[in-house]
């Protein structure tokens, strides 16, 4: 007996409430939630390594459960049914409240870590901070910090939403290789290997925690006073990690960007992208496409950048000295080091790629250079503070509102209002130097058949970077966007196969519009210049 439809949805019936799977895999994972909120309000656990591991493996098992129940018994293939119905993944109730709850997580994390528990002047640790005692001195020896307490929990949701990631994409080989690369560099090098180095150390002797994947700008503390003085007083291995921090921003970055683009570490390594990739991915369809957001996005991260560049700047001028005689790197040298690279750097792009930058990126291109040389100019015309403000004071003002507020805050507490990638899009300054480089030095873009495009808009809908693909597929455009991390879901959503991530030359990467409209185009002549 056939089902009367009574709706006119064209699209059908809305998709069921969850399964039981589901419910069971919530439970469980709400469960282990549940212990670690009774331990943050104090509820004492007399035997902590036990409550943890039950915590936490709840939490993992939850979620591999309710991935069960969710792609367990489906086809491969295509797996966002139902997105706009659920208020989790839609801005509704449960979404606006898991924003709230979130973002409270984060301003107590940040701010008042003391809430959780956290020891003062060498107490003992208390509330949910000693929860994780045991854990930490497994690792690394001492008791837990806020930020042991955060690492954990932001590797286990990578660990089991990555699993959950890649059981939804099994289609998608690319998917899962990058999935698991994520995992792999959160979990090595972001939490497990740093966190052993700091057990090896002793009275004579101290390795520095260091995460190796985290570079400059991303780690803006990387050239902070007391950090070089760290390393360098771990000697070899510290002048080790000091040199490879500076070689990976000069040039195993730019290398790896003009073979690959950004993806290679915003999709494969980043700890952000990462937790974005995996726990956020409910919230990818929620990014804004509009071309007002395009716009306010390219103005803020650049300005971040500035900002970070001169900030860093300042901070590493203020140790160094003006005698020459006793140091070669001294702080003329460096600001006119500076001065010169920028402006040989600018001269360069203006140079080769001026044709490639629309007019409000070479009029910010230009402003933005005025405004550093014009700081580190005032600098030598009055012999003032540097950049106008003390260097201590515009660390910690980008400290408290990049680092602390925009990264955290926003950018991961508010994922089921803004989308996952709001931090990614509008205030990392690591991507928007990969951008730029990705933009115009790279051989990274994605190609459309726009022969085969229907205009379902699939790879426009959950962009997790606000790009409006669909705009390029119909005109069989290929994507060249500084804003494009790569992850690839734009293709694997396609039902017809009309994007591909490709590396190839950059002759004819980045092909105007007019080009493929055809207009005034010897149509024989560019498909024989394509073959």
């Amino acid at each position: 007996m056939s089902t009367l439809q009574k709706d006119m949805s064209l699209t059908g019936q809305a998709p069921k409430s969850l399964n039981t799977t589901q419910k069971i895999g919530t439970i469980v994972g709400m469960t282990g939630l549940i212990i670690l909120v009774l331990a943050a309000f104090n509820v004492n656990f007399p035997n902590k390594p036990i409550w943890l591991a039950i915590s936490l493996l709840a939490i993992v098992t939850g979620v591999v459960v309710f991935t069960k129940g969710a792609y367990g018994n489906k086809q491969e293939g295509i797996k966002n049914d139902g997105v706009w119905f659920k208020s989790i993944s839609s801005r509704g109730f449960l979404a606006w409240l898991a924003g709230i709850a979130l973002t409270g997580f984060y301003i107590v994390l940040y701010f008042f870590a003391e809430l959780l528990g956290l020891g003062v002047d060498g107490e003992a640790n208390t509330g949910l901070i000693s929860l994780f005692d045991p854990l930490s001195r497994f690792l690394n020896g001492g008791q837990a910090s806020q930020w042991f307490v955060y690492g954990t929990l932001y590797t286990i949701a990578i660990l089991s939403f990555g699993y959950k990631f890649i059981n939804k994409y099994k289609h998608n080989r690319y998917e899962q290789l990058r999935t698991a690369s994520v995992m792999f560099f959160q979990t090595a090098f972001a939490f497990v290997i740093p966190e052993l180095m700091a057990r090896l150390n002793t009275d004579d002797f101290s390795l520095p925690y260091n995460d190796l994947k985290n570079m400059w700008p991303l780690n803006y503390y990387a050239f902070d006073q007391w950090r070089v003085d760290e390393l360098i007083n771990a000697q070899t291995v510290g002048l080790v990690f000091l040199l490879f921090g500076i070689l990976s921003i000069f040039v195993v970055s730019p290398i790896l960007t003009y073979k690959y683009g950004k993806r290679w570490y915003c999709s494969w390594v980043c700890g952000c992208g990462g937790l974005a990739e995996t726990a956020g991915d409910a919230f990818r369809q929620l990014s804004d496409k509009s071309m007002n957001a395009w716009k306010i996005e390219r103005w803020v991260i650049h300005s971040v950048l500035v900002f970070s560049v001169v900030m860093t700047t300042a901070v590493i001028s203020t140790y160094l000295g003006y005698d020459n005689s006793k140091y070669w790197l001294t702080k003329d040298v460096f600001l006119i080091g500076v001065a010169v690279f920028l402006g040989l750097l600018f001269a360069a792009i203006w140079h080769f790629k001026r044709d490639e930058l629309a007019k409000d990126a070479q009029y910010g291109a230009i402003g933005y250079l005025v405004v550093v040389l014009s700081l580190i100019g005032i600098h030598y015309a009055s012999s003032s503070t540097l950049f106008l403000f003390e260097a201590g004071t515009l660390r910690t003002f980008y400290g408290f509102l990049i680092g602390s507020v925009f990264s955290g805050v926003i950018g991961t507490g508010f994922y089921p209002i803004f989308g996952n990638r709001v931090w990614c899009r509008m205030g990392c300054p690591m991507a928007a130097i990969l951008g730029m480089q990705q933009r115009l030095f790279s051989k990274f873009r994605i190609t459309t058949n726009g022969g085969q495009c229907i205009s379902c808009g699939n790879c426009s809908t959950y962009c997790e970077m606000g790009i409006d693909v669909r705009a390029y597929a119909q005109k069989g455009e290929n994507i060249v966007r500084s804003s494009c991390v790569g992850c690839g879901v734009c293709s694997a959503v396609c039902p017809r196969g009309v994007l591909k991530l490709e590396n190839d030359s950059q002759d004819g990467r980045i092909n105007p519009t007019e080009v493929l409209l055809g207009n005034d185009v010897d149509l024989m002549e560019l498909m024989n210049h394509n073959k």
